[in-house]
């Protein structure tokens, strides 16, 4: 696998959210290598999610400061930053259930970056359709897919943004081994594209296969970054997934 490019793309440091009394995300830093694929990992409710609504300004942080090409875009809204080329999909699919497949697309098309006319739009959605495997499904209504191809459309949607930076929450989660393999193949055919990707996952074989390097958090904090062999058998990382006593067996 070729390494990532020296640029970094996006830079968090010291990123901190809190609800309440609930520190979500506690003094986070990392990079994103431009061209490279980067792995969020970690146990569940350990604030990786989170980390996403605070890149894509879904939420606010309290402090700390969000790097995408050189620029703070701390604070910002979401659609500005969509427009800046951040895209992402959701844990809990989005889609619009009462609009065709085609329209789902066509918006990001004509709200994201590069804005396109209808008709224009329209096409290129089409294209974006046939990418993903949902070639012949345009104009099916949104909620007429299975939650496999709703994941699948939403896909399209944030390519349809054109974006630079693409957010994966757990996007392969769900699929059976035939769609597993279909879906990584798919995540290297978009890098190749020159797409950076950030994605959080729970399948190791994903991350393995797919990610230069991955980041490690627990209780909001990172514990651990590197490649993805040295970070798995890292020990502070077993003792995260598995507990302590489980990793000192």
């Amino acid at each position: 696998m070729a390494g990532p490019g020296d640029n970094i793309v996006l830079s968090v440091r010291d990123l901190r959210k809190a609800f309440g009394g609930l520190v979500a995300v506690r003094d986070l830093s990392f990079d994103v290598h431009s061209g490279g694929i980067t792995g969020l990992i970690g146990p569940n409710g350990s604030g990786k999610t989170t980390v996403l609504n605070l890149i894509t300004g879904e939420l606010r942080p309290d402090n700390g400061a969000i790097l995408f090409r050189g620029e703070d875009i701390f604070g910002w809204p979401a659609f500005r930053i969509c427009r800046a080329r951040i895209a992402r999909t959701f844990q809990l699919v989005r889609v619009l259930p009462h609009m065709t497949v085609r329209e789902n697309v066509m918006l990001g098309r004509m709200f994201g970056s590069e804005p396109r006319e209808p008709t224009r739009a329209a096409r290129e959605a089409v294209t974006l359709l046939e990418r993903v495997g949902l070639a012949g499904r345009d104009m099916l209504q949104g909620g007429q897919l299975t939650y496999i191809d709703q994941k699948r459309l939403e896909l399209a949607r944030a390519l349809a943004c054109r974006p630079q930076l693409l957010l994966l929450d757990e996007w392969l989660a769900g699929l059976n081994p035939t769609e597993l393999q279909t879906g990584i193949e798919l995540i290297r055919v978009i890098r190749r594209e020159g797409i950076t990707i950030v994605m959080i996952e729970h399948v190791m074989e994903a991350i393995r296969a797919l990610c230069d390097r991955v980041v490690v958090m627990n209780a909001g904090e990172r514990i651990a970054v590197g490649t993805p062999d040295a970070v798995l058998s890292d020990a502070a990382v077993m003792r995260a997934y598995l507990g302590a006593d489980d990793a000192a067996a």
